[in-house]
């Protein structure tokens, strides 16, 4: 079996490599092939790679190259994890809407359509060149933004499942709280990506005990202070809201704290070089603990598990992915990319069926995917008509006049990403 990572000089990959090493029987890699242009970064994270194999006893052979076509080819699947621009774009990202009070993020608002608009292009050549290489290859996007990326594969035909951390990290938080091991957790997680309710939590699969009413009940202060959002509004809500929904339900309040403090993206920069240079010890064989902080976690598990039922059919036989609607939150359209449990095999993922989603939550729901079929269309086509008419769509700027602006500066920051700008 050959595996592909492209982005692979990430400070991430060091996390997969330890799952795959780890979980070398879920997934028997013979090849691993990590690909990335910034030669130097791939270097040192192919290093480090290669030790921890090597610790961990596992037989497969590790390749670094800068050729994305070699790198590819005959691979039985594609895992993406780029970043168009690097932390230097990210950095503009979360700073330049903050000028409008608008939230600068990285996957939502002004900043995520940003990277949209970077992203989308790049990862459709991308996945044509996987295509050519091997037209039964699997492509799983862990590239942000997940859903309005995984969007755009799918509408090109392309085999693709879009994965995120944000549910394996709810069902192990869970679990712990529980005293209970990860793989009797079952979520009812529903939504698009970055903009998810844990609805119910389930006791040894889809048709469990819901046991979500006695976990707000009686860890509700500890779940609050994880989400840093207050424990009355959970107690209201009855659902477990995804973090990310933090930027929506105190979006002022994050406004006033993204102002006064450094960017993610500065700390992640700083990180990085710290992960960097630790990569380029011959006797580091081991993710540092440092790399818990950078963000990703559970992330090689949950890309071991997702590989394995699409290549394989083992791993776990329901996983929380990003794939097309297909009818399962009936608010939506059909070809919208929605993020939930799923049957997951060699012929890809099938949605489970939903509760009837809360009103609440719905309208958001539909709200998102509006902006992310207007983001989508604003990546395929260009134009800055699109781009404002994306702006003025999502419920987190709405209003013209910082649309027109939001407008000018996603453009003027982001002109040497953008071939029609």
């Amino acid at each position: 079996m050959k595996l592909t990572v492209v982005g692979g000089g990430s400070t991430y990959t060091p996390e997969l490599i330890d799952g795959f090493a780890r979980l070398r029987d879920t997934l028997p890699i013979e090849e691993l092939v990590l690909v990335d242009p910034a030669a130097d970064r791939l270097e040192l994270v192919g290093g480090l790679a290669r030790r921890i194999f090597a610790r961990q006893g596992h037989p497969g052979r590790i390749v670094t190259t800068a050729d994305l076509d070699a790198g590819v080819d005959g691979a039985d699947a594609v895992l993406l994890q780029l970043r168009v621009g690097g932390q230097a774009a990210r950095q503009q990202d979360e700073t330049w809407p903050l000028g409008c009070g608008c939230v600068g993020q990285e996957t939502t608002g002004a900043g995520g359509l940003a990277k949209a608009l970077r992203t989308v292009p790049v990862v459709l050549d991308i996945a044509d060149r996987v295509r050519r290489a091997n037209p039964r290859a699997w492509i799983i996007d862990f590239t942000n933004p997940v859903g309005i990326v995984t969007r755009a594969l799918l509408r090109a035909g392309h085999r693709a499942v879009g994965l995120c951390n944000v549910a394996i990290g709810f069902q192990r938080r869970f679990a712990g709280l529980l005293d209970v091991t990860p793989s009797e957790i079952h979520l009812d997680h529903v939504g698009l990506n970055h903009l998810t309710w844990e609805t119910a939590v389930r006791l040894g699969g889809p048709e469990g005990e819901d046991v979500l009413p006695a976990l707000l009940t009686g860890h509700g202060d500890a779940i609050a202070a994880d989400l840093h959002l207050p424990r009355p509004l959970l107690d209201r809500l009855g659902v477990v809201p995804s973090y990310y929904l933090r930027y929506y339900y105190a979006h002022d309040e994050v406004v006033r704290e993204l102002r006064t403090k450094p960017s993610r993206a500065s700390e992640v920069a700083r990180m990085e070089q710290q992960l960097l240079e630790m990569y380029g010890d011959p006797a580091l064989d081991e993710k540092p603990a440092l790399l818990a902080r950078r963000g990703g976690a559970y992330y090689s598990e949950a890309a071991v598990d997702l590989a394995a039922a699409l290549l394989t059919g083992s791993g776990s036989p329901y996983q929380v992915v990003n794939t097309y609607n297909d009818g399962t939150l009936p608010f939506l359209p059909d070809d919208a990319v929605i993020e939930v449990q799923a049957a997951v095999g060699p012929k890809g993922a099938t949605p489970l069926p939903v509760t009837p989603v809360d009103p609440l939550y719905a309208g958001l729901t539909a709200n998102v995917t509006a902006y992310e079929d207007l983001a989508l269309d604003a990546a395929l086509r260009g134009g800055r008509d699109r781009v404002f008419r994306a702006l003025l769509a999502h419920p987190l700027i709405g209003q013209h006049a910082y649309a027109e602006t939001l407008t000018d500066e996603l453009l003027a920051h982001n002109r040497e990403h953008l071939a029609w700008a």
